[in-house]
């Protein structure tokens, strides 16, 4: 078992020896003030908070420390740190000419402060610089949490397709969201959609993957249902207390029980089925293959 003092000694090595990126490769990050409320790219506009400018490495230090669970593989860790990069180095692009380039929030990723884990600085260092590429240009490399059985497609979630983000078979068994149980009162459903009179509640449609694409609500002294997103749904119930979208649901006595399935939007890597690939053997590289088939992996300009 490789010991803590080692793996120090060689972080230490590998930054002396490594180029070291220019004084000016940084990235500005908005920490909001009331980082929960952000849950859709238009909220992000005109947001209160503070913006920060970090070295851009030691921001995906800090984004894959934020991001990954305790004591993660190797190849794990640098998988995420691909991923992570290719994602700010995407978003660094598009918002070049704005006040910063990524939230620390959900909406985009997190970022709770500098890292201190030795093996998250060596998958960093050990990676620095690489990102995803298709047709030459840096990805938006979306990942989540658990998949539940199968990734999701970007445009069920989103409306916009991506060739390098295909469903891809993914059990990921050992999350703690694999499968999971929810109950809400119509009453806290009713507060989250704004509305009142709850009478039942159904599923009226799947994604193409299985996940459920909207669910339809009866309302007293209404002639007819309503119609709602799951990925709405989710959004105002909230991301923790509604895990995903993969579910079915159980009504009885004004209550909805929902008996789900993975964590996250479903699209892109599972963070788990990365832990389980690296576990059977798997590298970095033949991890990334999987998920974002199509890309090649490149060093950042």
């Amino acid at each position: 078992m490789r010991s803590l003092s080692c793996v120090a000694l060689l972080i230490l090595l590998l930054y002396v020896i490594a180029p070291s990126l220019e004084a000016h490769d940084t990235i500005k990050i908005l920490i909001p003030e009331d980082p929960s409320g952000v849950l859709h790219v238009e909220e992000s506009q005109g947001l209160k908070g503070k913006v920060i400018e970090l070295p851009f490495e030691k921001y995906i230090e800090g984004v894959v420390a934020a991001e990954v669970g305790k004591e993660w593989d190797i190849e794990a860790l640098k998988a995420q740190a691909v991923i992570s990069r290719s994602y700010a180095v995407y978003y660094k692009e598009i918002n070049s000419g704005k006040g910063y380039h990524l939230t620390s929030t959900v909406l985009h990723q997190l970022y709770k402060g500098e890292n201190t884990d030795p093996w998250i600085a060596l998958a960093v260092n050990e990676t620095e610089g690489e990102i995803l590429t298709y047709e030459g240009k840096p990805i938006e490399a979306f990942y989540h949490s658990t998949c539940g059985g199968r990734t999701e497609l970007p445009e069920e979630v989103w409306g916009k397709s991506y060739p390098y983000l295909k469903s891809v078979i993914c059990v990921d068994e050992s999350s703690p969201y694999y499968s999971w149980k929810r109950r809400f009162s119509f009453k806290e459903i009713e507060g989250a959609l704004r509305i009142k009179g709850i009478k039942d509640i159904s599923i009226s449609s799947l994604t193409s993957t299985g996940r459920v694409k909207t669910l339809k609500i009866i309302i007293e002294d209404l002639d007819a249902p309503i119609e709602v997103k799951a990925v709405e749904l989710r959004r105002l119930l909230g991301y923790r207390e509604l895990p995903s979208t993969l579910f079915t649901i159980d009504v009885a006595h004004g209550e909805v029980t929902f008996i789900g399935q993975g964590y996250g939007h479903g699209v892109g890597l599972s963070q788990w089925k990365a832990v389980e690939m690296s576990k059977e053997g798997k590298d970095y590289r033949e991890i990334l293959e999987y998920f974002y088939p199509g890309t090649m992996l490149k060093k950042r300009h």
